[in-house]
């Protein structure tokens, strides 16, 4: 290592356990690289860990700053919020034009953009980098997700893509768009997360509750699941977990563990933007409430003395249900990346992302958390076809939903029957429906809007926006606002009765 004070070529702010970890990931590719934090032992744990490699450690800002080689590129992993803007200030004045400061925390997207035009007016480049892997990922592979400044990102490639997780020799990163492009897509990516990790808990409810299996006998159905078609890093740790015993016994530690589940609210913003957009994503939103849900632990078991015991036995063949299990989970986890990925194609419209749906596909196969095999098929859709609408309408995917949504409805129906929570199951399956579904009953929720607040309704064949007075009024075309149709009839309507100050006709439903 140089002891030459300006020749690291990059910088990382928040030496926390996924910040050190990159730095020694990129350490190990040949870059010289500079870390900086208040805490002293966060320090001296990357001193350690660092030992004999081209890494060194700061606590002094400016010391820090000035160790990097000119332009400047450093990258911030602090906790999401007020933080980044609180780092942001102290190192701005330290930075010259022309420097490049990344945020590699899961920021909201919109403080992103908001980040982006501040520090673009300040001669800065900047840009937001979802990165996924957790610990293990940031030291040996992860997933990242840059966007916006495209050029400050061109400059960072080779060091990201040299330190990115590799499938099939590519390099799993990759510049997703222009803005908040980057924390937006790992945000629905935290999302999809969200989603099958309450899957995967709702089979373990299954397996443990409906079905009566001991803890081994879980843990082997998992790994041979993840063995198969279902393999994915989620299951691959789970079936961990489930050979892990609480230190000097003989029982497992998830015995041990409160089932109060917590968040970081990343599934919680995907939920609300989803609503904004317009892109349902039924799973997620189950996800999350089932999070809420579970904090309530005092109240659950008031509850349960007082209903009694919710859940029984799940009536049939013990191996029949398994492999009906098989199908049910395979079946929601396509749901649940196929809701992630309509929001994706929905969000790249309204906010020009221009978001490549097979490049996020590809660079998520390895280093993050969601990565599985099925994310192969989602790539294949999208390569064969950037603009499909939705992921339920590729051909291969059609195949891999019919083979497995009757395993959905087998689990669901002798679950619900039984009294054991699938609600994200049940989700998935409801999200199904409803899209295969070319006539909804919407229609009356429609009428139902009109007849209470005047909310109008379009009609089948018909052009135009109508409204009825539905206690006897015949219907009409909704005029512009301000014209003479909006306003108050001369005579106002009696209810029931037909008659108007318009030539009367028969009423329109």
């Amino acid at each position: 290592m140089s002891d030459t004070p300006t020749d690291y070529a990059f910088g990382m702010i928040g030496l926390g356990t996924m910040g050190r970890n990159l730095l020694l990931n990129m350490a190990d590719h040949g870059f010289a690289v500079a870390g900086y934090d208040k805490n002293q032992k966060q320090v001296d744990l990357l001193g350690q860990e660092g030992q004999g490699k081209p890494v060194k450690g700061f606590t002094n800002a400016k010391a820090f700053v000035q160790s990097i080689k000119t332009p400047r590129a450093i990258m911030m992993l602090v906790p999401a919020g007020a933080i980044v803007d609180s780092v942001i200030a102290d190192m701005t004045p330290l930075l010259a034009p022309g420097d490049i400061l990344i945020d590699g925390g899961n920021s909201y997207y919109l403080d992103t953009e908001r980040r982006d035009k501040e520090l673009d007016a300040k001669g800065l480049h900047f840009f937001g980098m979802g990165v996924s892997g957790g610990e293990e990922g940031a030291r040996f592979g992860p997933s990242m997700m840059p966007g916006g400044d495209k050029d400050a990102y061109k400059t960072m490639q080779p060091v990201f893509e040299a330190i990115a997780a590799k499938v099939d020799g590519a390099p799993c990163v990759a510049w997703m768009g222009p803005g908040a492009a980057g924390h937006f897509v790992k945000m629905v990516h935290n999302g999809i997360e969200y989603g099958l990790m309450e899957l995967i808990a709702e089979t373990y409810g299954v397996l443990k509750t409906g079905l009566g299996m001991d803890n081994a006998a879980i843990g082997q159905v998992f790994a041979q699941w993840n063995e198969g078609r279902l393999q994915s890093f989620l299951l691959d740790i789970t079936k961990d977990i489930f050979a892990f015993n609480a230190p000097d016994s003989d029982h497992l530690l998830l015995d041990d563990i409160k089932d109060e589940a917590r968040a970081k609210g990343t599934g919680k913003w995907t939920s609300q933007v989803a609503m904004d957009l317009q892109a349902p994503l039924p799973t997620v939103d189950t996800a999350v409430s089932m999070r809420d849900l579970s904090k309530y632990k005092q109240l659950r078991e008031q509850l349960a003395q007082q209903y009694g015991p919710a859940a029984g036995q799940l009536a049939g063949d013990k191996e029949e249900i398994l492999k009906q299990l098989e199908n049910a989970f395979y079946f929601s986890m396509i749901m649940s990346y196929a809701q992630g990925m309509h929001m994706l194609a929905r969000a790249s419209e309204e906010f020009k992302y221009d978001l490549q749906l097979a490049t996020i596909a590809k660079i998520w196969r390895g280093g993050c958390i969601i990565r599985s095999a099925f994310l192969n098929d989602i790539f294949n859709a999208y390569e064969g076809n950037n603009q499909l609408a939705h992921l339920l309408l590729d051909g291969k995917v059609q195949q891999l939903v019919q083979g497995s949504v009757g395993g959905s409805r087998t689990v669901i129906a002798a679950a619900v029957t039984a009294g054991l929570p699938v609600p994200a199951y049940t989700s998935a399956l409801g999200y199904f429906d409803a899209f295969r579904t070319g006539r909804l009953p919407s229609n009356l929720i429609q009428a139902q809007r009109d007849y209470f607040g005047a909310h109008t309704y379009e009609l089948i064949g018909k052009e135009g926006v109508f409204h009825t007075q539905w206690t006897g009024m015949r219907s009409k075309p909704e005029a512009p606002a301000g014209t003479a149709a909006n306003q108050p009839p001369a005579t106002p309507p009696v209810a029931g009765n037909k008659q108007s100050n318009e030539e009367p006709t028969t009423p329109q439903a």
